[in-house]
Parts: structure tokens; C-alpha cells; sequence
């Protein structure tokens, strides 16, 4: 049992970070990386930044980085292990933080194991561990990329042991709206061939939109779609006058059945969401609506118009043509014997901000999102890890740094 890993993530994990609240971990970060002769401070933002000097200087330097910060609140961590002695958990009152302190831990414990080791022949190391990933990547989105050395990068972020992610989707949103110059009453204006219902108008357009997974490939899902709501008609008067004491789960009942339905409806929108781990795919995608919409103007011309608007909040995490990482852990999980399973993910995680910067080489990081150990129930109070799984998980990424620099 590796009792000083386990040590450091319980140390780490007791400490409560929630977003933008990591001042406490990221000291005692600092101090166990500064106790083991380690060059660690924070950044302007309060990222925590180390290094370890290459021994070599023929090797390329590796990163590795995690976040600090949990799903929770600043109250106790108070953390034991299962009955059975499998796991490490909470008293079920509150998120344990494996994720992401499972990452932060295995990070150091690698680089306590590097520095210690100075007759081994590596490229450096590098350690970024950083603030606000659960609410708003604010931590990374401040890091300063031009002072890394590094262009592979290990994000130590995945929630099963020897799961290497090697691209990751983008979250785009794209808004439809309909729109008619002409409404009416439902009674006196039916007839009237001009007056038409954008209600209805939408739901022709929802129809002949794609819905669900757009593409996929050998790794999984590349590209996907989903309507998030769609609203439309006489809902005004009824949101304006939602009862108070109403229970959130029947707001919609509520205003669907206390919506106005004497008029013609002049607007209606759908609100979708896009992910895809290839910018060609979704590009597509967004052309192939943009299409049906330029289709759906030209045939009520003068009577409705449709208008797309699209916004991206996060760019695609691309699978890179360099494979070195990738080959990197088929070495180690032979050497290690510990199964390596390759995919792609369909979400966010720093990856993604990662794979569209440079280091201070100018070259675009190459990163991949490797799990250092089983954890369940993520977010959540009933969260735990799997201790045996969190040991190979570090033996594991051992082996990926020894292999990286052989």
C-alpha cells in the first residue's frame, strides 16, 4: 500500500476549496512541494505553478496539471474509510473532492518521487494545479501559457484509473428564433392566410433539425445536438404571474396551461446546444441548419422569418496528429500491466484550453485527460475512491513519465 500517497490526497482532501475559495489547499500545496526541495509558488491569479529543473538536456519537459477546487461548500470534510476498507468517503454529509485532489495528489507524489531521484535522465517537470475549474475554468483561463515550457500535457482529471481521453467535444450554443410581422386573434383572424402562427412555424423547422448524435467514429461520439427548450406564444402573462409558492417542477405545467391560446403567436424560439470534438464536423452541423433556415425563408418570404444565432463557449479539444502521448501509455500499461482503455469524451475540462494555446515556444500544448483512479458518485455526497485503484493509478503514471523519457 503506498501510505504516503493515500497521506497527501486525505491531507488534501480535508481541506475544504470550493470555487474560488482554494487559498487553503494551494498553501498546503505549496508547503509540502517546498518541504521536498521543490520550486513552487502561486501565480497572479492564485494558480499554483512548480517545476523541477531536466537533468537531461536532450528530453522534452512533461506537465502535469489538476484543480484544486470541489464541488461544495466550505463546511467539514470529515472522511473514513468504507466498511469493507475499499474506499475512501465522507460521512455522507458532503462531496469528498477526489475530483479533483486524486489528481493534485498523484501530481505531487510524482514530483516528491522525480526530485528525490536526481540520477534519473528526465526533461523537467512541469505543475500547474489551478483554481475555479468546477464553476468557470476562471483559473485556467488566467494561467500564463507563455511561461510553460512544456508541449505535452497530462490532465490528471478523469474519473476511471487508465482512461486516457485524446480529444473532447465543444459546447456551442445556437438559438433559433421565428418571427411573424402579423399576429391576431385565434378566432376572428384564423382564417386570414397572411397571419401566421410562429408556434407552429418552429415546430416545422424542429423537425427537419437533427437531434442527438450527429457523428460518431471509432473513439465514440464526435459530434452531437440537443434542444434545451422551446418556447413560444402568449407565455408572458403567465410567467409574469407565477405564483410564489409554486414548486419549481411545475413551473412549465403552469405556464403551458395558463398561457394565452386566443392569440396568433408573432415569436417562438428553440435554444439547442452543440458538441463536437472536430471543428470540421460542427461547422457542418451549424451549415446544414443554417440551410434549412435559408430553405424555410424563401418559402414564407414576407409571412415569417427565421434567425439563427451561435455563440461558442468552449472550443473543441482536437486528437492531435502527434500519437507520442498515446504510445507513451501503451508502453506503460504493458509495462505496469494496468489496461489502458483510449477514447474520446463528450464534455468539457481543461484539455480544451490547453489544446488552443501555446507555450512559451510558441507551440500549441498537445494534452491528453488520463484517470488516476476510480472514483464514483462524483459531485455528490455519496462520492468515494477506489484505494487499490488510486495506487496502480500512480504507478501508473509513473511509468508514463518513465516512459516519456526513455
Amino acid at each position: 500500500m503506498n501510505n504516503e500517497l493515500n497521506d497527501i490526497f486525505l491531507e488534501l482532501a480535508k481541506i475544504p476549496s470550493p470555487s474560488l475559495r482554494e487559498d487553503s489547499v494551494a498553501n498546503k500545496i505549496i508547503e509540502i512541494l517546498t518541504n521536498s526541495n521543490i520550486n513552487a509558488k502561486k501565480d497572479t491569479f492564485g494558480n499554483v505553478i512548480a517545476r523541477i529543473a531536466p537533468t537531461s538536456d536532450i528530453k522534452k519537459p512533461l506537465l502535469l496539471s489538476a484543480h484544486m477546487d470541489v464541488v461544495g461548500d466550505d463546511s467539514p470534510v470529515v472522511i473514513h474509510k468504507s466498511d469493507d476498507g475499499k474506499f475512501f468517503e465522507t460521512d455522507k454529509k458532503r462531496t469528498l473532492g477526489a475530483d479533483d485532489k486524486a489528481g493534485v495528489a498523484a501530481a505531487i507524489m510524482l514530483a516528491k518521487y522525480v526530485s528525490e531521484n536526481t540520477e534519473r535522465s528526465h526533461g523537467g517537470l512541469e505543475l500547474v494545479f489551478t483554481k475555479d475549474e468546477e464553476h468557470d475554468m476562471s483559473g485556467i483561463h488566467n494561467l500564463q501559457f507563455n511561461s510553460l515550457e512544456s508541449e505535452y500535457v497530462l490532465v490528471l482529471d478523469s474519473d476511471r484509473l487508465a482512461r486516457l481521453e485524446i480529444s473532447g467535444a465543444s459546447y456551442t450554443k445556437l438559438d433559433l428564433v421565428v418571427t411573424t410581422p402579423k399576429g391576431g386573434h385565434s378566432g376572428l383572424d384564423i382564417a386570414d392566410k397572411t397571419r401566421l402562427n410562429a408556434a407552429k412555424l418552429i415546430a416545422e423547422l424542429i423537425c427537419q433539425i437533427p437531434q442527438g448524435v450527429y457523428k460518431k467514429d471509432e473513439y465514440g461520439v464526435v459530434t452531437s445536438i440537443n434542444i434545451g427548450s422551446i418556447i413560444g406564444g402568449g407565455v408572458e402573462s403567465a410567467i409574469s404571474n407565477l405564483p410564489a409558492n409554486i414548486p419549481s417542477n411545475e413551473y412549465t405545467d403552469y405556464i403551458a396551461r395558463n398561457s394565452m391560446s386566443n392569440l396568433i403567436n408573432q415569436r417562438a424560439q428553440a435554444h439547442y446546444s452543440i458538441r463536437s470534438s472536430e471543428e470540421a464536423a460542427e461547422q457542418m452541423l451549424i451549415e446544414e441548419i443554417k440551410n434549412i433556415a435559408a430553405d424555410f425563408n424563401r418559402k414564407y418570404d414576407g409571412l415569417a422569418r427565421c434567425e439563427i444565432e451561435v455563440s461558442e463557449h468552449l472550443k473543441a479539444f482536437e486528437k492531435s496528429d502527434d500519437e507520442y502521448l498515446i504510445e507513451t501509455a501503451k508502453k506503460a500499461s504493458a509495462m505496469t500491466n494496468i489496461p489502458l482503455s483510449i477514447g474520446s469524451f463528450h464534455a468539457g475540462a481543461e484539455t480544451h484550453i490547453y489544446a488552443n494555446e501555446k507555450n512559451k515556444y510558441g507551440k500549441i500544448f498537445k494534452p491528453v485527460l488520463l484517470g488516476v483512479a476510480d472514483i464514483y458518485n462524483m459531485h455528490s455526497p455519496e462520492e468515494k475512491i477506489d484505494i487499490a485503484s488510486y495506487e496502480k493509478g500512480y504507478k501508473f503514471l509513473k511509468a508514463m513519465f518513465e516512459e516519456f523519457n526513455s
